[in-house]
């Protein structure tokens, strides 16, 4: 594990090194690939046909942060690990400035659109291709992690956090999590919370000691975890 000097991590899954961008996305710098999950375009449309009334703001923050991580990175693929929209109807709800923005975004890299359980068939004209999973050297990109072990698993879907407590105050963000076998990445979405690294649903899934790679304002920082039982 080593730190760019950017302040993101380097870290190694299942032999391919990944950066792990304080964004909350991730870098396969082998395969000039850029990886996001759970990006929920449209939740806040969707919580406000169900009358509870948030700033229709999130897909618009979302796509922005997405740009300025691939102006950043400049990737010849983009993958996005499912659940990029948060209903089936979703995509018909976005505005002509966030579906160009939307489409512009396609159109700077080779996209790869995993289907998620949010979104099982996501928009015909989205730029790129879709798929249920997809293997690129070590590594095999998913939406929902397996309950049996894959070695170079990387997945999103459980939302993980961590939480440090120091000087009496609590900080809890979102984070990555891996043994250095398999990946969970973060949410992406403006509107997704978070399961805590310690809940069974992501404990158990690593077979011995596993990291938390929290989100900074600015870097990545890495918290062990101990064994899970």
């Amino acid at each position: 594990m080593l730190t760019d000097p950017s302040g993101d991590l380097l870290i190694t899954v299942n032999g391919e090194t990944l950066l792990l961008d304080a964004c909350g996305a991730a870098y396969v710098g082998a395969h000039d690939t850029l990886v996001f999950s759970d990006l929920h375009f449209e939740k806040g449309s969707a919580y406000a046909r169900g009358r509870q009334f948030l700033p229709p703001y999130d897909t618009a923050d979302t796509l922005a942060r997405m740009r300025r991580a691939i102006d950043r990175h400049k990737p010849a693929r983009v993958i996005a690990l499912g659940d990029s929209f948060h209903d089936a109807g979703a995509a018909d709800r976005l505005g002509p400035q966030a579906r160009g923005l939307l489409e512009e975004i396609g159109r700077a890299a080779r996209f790869v659109w995993i289907a998620g359980n949010h979104d099982p068939h996501p928009p015909t004209w989205l730029e790129g291709e879709t798929a249920e999973i997809y293997r690129m050297g070590g590594l095999t990109f998913r939406h929902e992690p397996l309950a049996t072990f894959e070695p170079g698993e990387v997945a999103g879907h459980l939302h993980p956090c961590a939480s440090v407590a120091k000087w009496g105050r609590r900080v809890r963000r979102r984070c990555f999590v891996s043994d250095g076998l398999r990946l969970i990445l973060p949410s992406f979405g403006a509107y997704t919370g978070g399961l805590d690294v310690g809940n069974a649903a992501i404990a158990s899934l690593f077979a011995g000691p596993f990291h938390a790679y929290m989100l900074g304002t600015s870097r990545v920082f890495a918290i062990p975890r101990p064994i899970a039982v």
